[in-house]
């Protein structure tokens, strides 16, 4: 049974119970006619025989692509894995594929989640240290960075991710505010070496990103760090360290860097199914509400207003330099990871995750692409 212990505005982690301070509480909107009549117009499609389908006629597609070999804990993933699951704004879940309930390092898709907490936290002031424009170039491309002045395109890319991680960093962990880059170093030495676990130097800010997973997809199973990622992304990710530098040099980013970059590599190593992703965004095609909470009024995660912010840059920025293939292709809101997980997202009808390790050319998962396509073509949701 979930316990809900009302903090505010998130709680801490616990292994029995989690909970979400929500905005305020209102008459659940999922349960209106006006709310549901969008999907209402869906009724007519079967989604569980067309997410079979999809998972059968996939199958061919499974071996192209690669998968991300830069991360080592990545590169050691079964690349022939497939998993899609779709959850409707009325709760009920339908997934396929035989990986549909296996964990997978969500990566990036983790800064959709992120985005949202920062944005519920700072309000239009993040805007200051994060732009909302396509990067057009590299996702961890220092040289757009320096022309900007140390102020990232878009929160998608990494240093936007790495800003926007900073903005809870510091919100929660304020009282550190160490600029000393050998302490940084000190910090890496200390809490990455092959003898020490990740965990045993775990941050208030990554115990809010967890519990905030937990609360959205309404369980604390299935949603975990995976320590070896966090060691493999801290090991070999000295780009992202330039990177934060650098925004820090021009004050875009404050406080302890090496502490904000703890948060960030796990973040980024943060694992779950399919099917634990699609219930996990659901507030995204829900208004900011979530569907999911069986409490006497609708819990609403974030404002709508936020929502729509999100899913818009989700569109423009959420496929890295294929952004704009994606939104021609697919006709949906989405964010990629590099594990080979897609979130895709229907507003008012339900939210789609999909998982295929082998990427394109541009870092997207290949199968999960065309899966998504299909979806799409399918059913008609595309919202063009």
């Amino acid at each position: 049974m979930i316990q809900f212990l009302v903090l505010y505005p998130f709680i801490c982690v616990s292994t029995v119970a989690f909970s979400w301070q929500p905005l305020r509480q209102q008459p659940k909107r999922h349960s209106s006619p006006l709310f549901l009549s969008r999907l209402s117009s869906f009724d007519h499609v079967d989604w569980q025989s067309i997410l079979n389908d999809i998972a059968t006629d996939i199958q061919p597609y499974l071996a192209k692509g690669k998968v991300a070999s830069y991360i080592p804990a990545l590169a050691n993933v079964d690349p022939h894995q497939f998993g899609i699951a779709f959850t409707d704004i009325r709760g009920n879940t339908y997934k396929a594929g035989p990986s549909a309930d296996t964990p997978f390092s969500i990566q990036s898709i983790s800064k959709v989640f992120a985005l949202v907490m920062a944005l519920d936290l700072e309000g239009e002031a993040l805007w200051k240290k994060v732009g909302r424009e396509p990067s057009g170039g590299r996702f961890n491309s220092i040289v757009q960075l320096e022309s900007e002045q140390g102020r990232p395109r878009n929160p998608f890319i990494n240093a936007g991710a790495i800003a926007v991680t900073n903005s809870i960093q510091q919100h929660y962990c304020s009282g550190s505010d160490s600029n000393n880059k050998e302490d940084d170093k000190k910090l890496y030495t200390r809490q990455y070496t092959h003898k020490t676990s990740p965990d045993e130097y775990n941050s208030i800010a990554i115990n809010k990103i967890l519990d905030f997973l937990k609360t959205c997809a309404q369980t604390d199973q299935d949603i975990r760090i995976d320590p070896e990622v966090a060691r493999s992304e801290a090991l070999f990710g000295d780009r992202n360290r330039a990177l934060a530098y650098f925004m820090r040099s021009y004050g875009v980013v404050q406080g302890d860097i090496g502490q904000t970059l703890h948060t960030y590599f796990h973040q980024c190593a943060l694992e779950m199914s399919v099917t634990t992703l699609s219930k996990a965004g659901l507030f995204l095609a829900a208004a900011g509400q979530n569907p999911l909470a069986e409490d006497d009024g609708a819990m609403l995660v974030t404002s709508h207003d936020h929502v729509d912010r999100v899913n818009s840059l989700m569109m423009l920025c959420g496929h890295y330099d294929m952004s704009g293939d994606f939104a021609f292709r697919v006709g949906l809101a989405g964010k990629s990871g590099v594990g080979g997980g897609i979130l895709a997202v229907v507003p008012d009808v339900g939210t789609l995750a999909v998982w295929s390790p082998r990427l394109n050319k541009a870092g997207n998962s290949y199968a999960g692409t065309l899966a998504l396509e299909w979806f799409s073509g399918r059913t008609g949701v595309n919202l063009f």
